[in-house]
C-alpha cells in the first residue's frame, strides 16, 4: 500500500504544508524584489530566481521586479570603445551614455526579464521609469561640484501604472531611467535607490534585495557570522565600528529609506543561494538579513 511512497516525497509534500500559512499571510500583500547580481546574469541562477517570482505571483503575492543592469551596460559601452567612468559610485553618464544606458535597460535587459517570465508562464509587463512618468528625479550634485552628467535622484514616484498591472494580475518589471523633472531628460538612477522608493510609495510589505553576499555578517571572512535581523537604531553603530562598510552601506541605506518610508520588512538575501526568494518568504528561519524599526 505504501510502495509508492519515498521519504523524499513525504519530505517535499511536509516543505509544502510548512509554507501554507506564509502564502496566506502573504497572499494579496505586495512585494518588491531588486533584482541584481549573479542572479540576474549567472544563466541557472535567473532561472531559478525567475521562477520564483512566477510562483509568488501565482499564489496571488503582487510582485514589482526593479532592475538595473550595469554589467550590460559595461559591455555595450566596451563594444563602441567608450570607457566606464564613476565617480562616488555613480556612472558618469554624457549625452552618449544616457543614450545606451537608456536602451540597454528599458530595451535589452528589461525584455529579456520579461520574456523569462513569459517562458515560465508568468505574465509581466516591461515599464521604465518614463512610461507614465512612473519616476521623476532632480540631477544630483556632488558636493565637490563635479559634473557627472544625467544621473538623477528619484524625487517622485508615479504609483498608478503599477497598481493597475497588479490589479490586473501582471507583474511589473521596471527599469531604472528616469525623468528629469525640469527637463524632462532622461535620468539614469541608482535601481537600489529606485526600489527602495517604489516600495515606499506602494507601502509594501517586504522590499527584498538581491545581492551576491548572504547579509550583514559580523566578520566579512566568515559566512556563518551571518547577522539574521538587524533594527534601524543600531545600524549607525555597526557603521561606525565597520561591522557595515563599503558596498553594504548604500544596501542598509536603501532598507532604511524604505522602512522609513512605512515598507514592514525589508530584507537582504543572498540571489547565489538558489530559491533564495523562497526561503525567505515560505520558511520561517528566512535568510540573509532583515532590516525593520
Amino acid at each position: 500500500m505504501f510502495s509508492g511512497i519515498n521519504d523524499i516525497n513525504i519530505h517535499n509534500a511536509n516543505i509544502l504544508s510548512q509554507a501554507l500559512p506564509y502564502i496566506q499571510k502573504y497572499s494579496g500583500k505586495t512585494v518588491v524584489i531588486k533584482y541584481g547580481g549573479n542572479a540576474m546574469i549567472n544563466e541557472d541562477l535567473k532561472n531559478s530566481v525567475i521562477r520564483d517570482i512566477v510562483l509568488l505571483n501565482c499564489v496571488g503575492i503582487k510582485v514589482v521586479v526593479v532592475h538595473g543592469g550595469g554589467p550590460e551596460i559595461n559591455e555595450y559601452l566596451s563594444k563602441i570603445g567608450k570607457k566606464s567612468e564613476f565617480v562616488n559610485g555613480l556612472r558618469v553618464t554624457d549625452e552618449e551614455t544616457i543614450e545606451i544606458v537608456q536602451s540597454v535597460l528599458a530595451g535589452k535587459v528589461n525584455k529579456d526579464i520579461v520574456s523569462l517570465i513569459d517562458k515560465n508562464k508568468g505574465k509581466a509587463v516591461g515599464l521604465c521609469g518614463i512610461d507614465a512618468n512612473l519616476l521623476k528625479a532632480k540631477k544630483v550634485e556632488l558636493q565637490d561640484g563635479v559634473d557627472i552628467g544625467y544621473v538623477g535622484e528619484i524625487v517622485d514616484v508615479n504609483d498608478s501604472i503599477i497598481q493597475h498591472c497588479l490589479d490586473g494580475g501582471y507583474i511589473p518589471v521596471i527599469s531604472t531611467v528616469a525623468l528629469g523633472q525640469e527637463d524632462g531628460r532622461p535620468y539614469n538612477v541608482n535601481a537600489d535607490l529606485a526600489a527602495a522608493k517604489i516600495s515606499s510609495k506602494l507601502k509594501a510589505e517586504k522590499f527584498i534585495l538581491i545581492t551576491d553576499v548572504p547579509g550583514v555578517l559580523m566578520n566579512p571572512m566568515d559566512e556563518t557570522s551571518l547577522v539574521s535581523e538587524l533594527k534601524t537604531q543600531n545600524i549607525s553603530q555597526l557603521i561606525e565600528d565597520k561591522v557595515i562598510s563599503g558596498g553594504m552601506i548604500p544596501k542598509i541605506n536603501c532598507c532604511i529609506e524604505a522602512v522609513k518610508g512605512g515598507v514592514k520588512r525589508t530584507h537582504i538575501i543572498d540571489g547565489r543561494v538558489h530559491h533564495s526568494l523562497l526561503l525567505e518568504i515560505f520558511s520561517h528561519e528566512g535568510i540573509g538579513t532583515m532590516i525593520l524599526k
